[in-house]
């Protein structure tokens, strides 16, 4: 059996992989997705459940322009302290949740002023040429970076 190559070198055989969702432990569910809702207009609720016998709810929640959040509260679960991007790579897991955005300035003023999110690195330039970045805490800690890409 023989594939064909293509120009980003990926095989015929080559599945196609897409950004699902991505999923947060939460202490408080009705907090987080609030807050969520708010900041990035998560809007549309995909999927909720409820598992009393194990402690835990659930919301997939998406703003209908591809970005989808599962949160899950589940009793008894404790936070991870990430103050900072640095801090975050300390342990081997997922460190922050990073979102496009067209006006760097413009969304961080929003979600630091509007939805009270803590500013953990103010906009500033990135690793690229062209690239600016910005590092938020959302309610209950979780890092999220804003990126600006190059106009270029």
């Amino acid at each position: 059996m023989s594939s064909s190559t293509s120009s980003t070198g990926v095989t015929a055989a080559t599945p196609v992989f897409r950004v699902h969702h991505i999923s947060l432990s939460v202490a408080d569910l009705d907090i987080q997705e609030s807050w969520y809702r708010a900041a990035f207009g998560l809007d549309e609720v995909e999927e909720r459940l409820e598992l009393p016998e194990a402690g835990v709810r659930t919301a997939i929640l998406s703003n209908g322009a591809g970005l989808r959040v599962e949160f899950t509260e589940r009793a008894g679960s404790t936070p991870i302290d990430t103050p900072d991007p640095f801090a975050a790579t300390a342990r081997q897991t997922f460190t922050h949740l990073a979102l496009h955005v067209a006006d760097l300035d413009a969304a961080f003023e929003r979600l630091t002023a509007e939805c009270a999110a803590h500013a953990v690195v103010e906009p500033g330039p990135g690793a690229t040429e062209g690239v600016r970045y910005a590092y938020v805490h959302d309610p209950e800690g979780n890092l999220i970076e804003l990126i600006q890409p190059s106009a270029g």
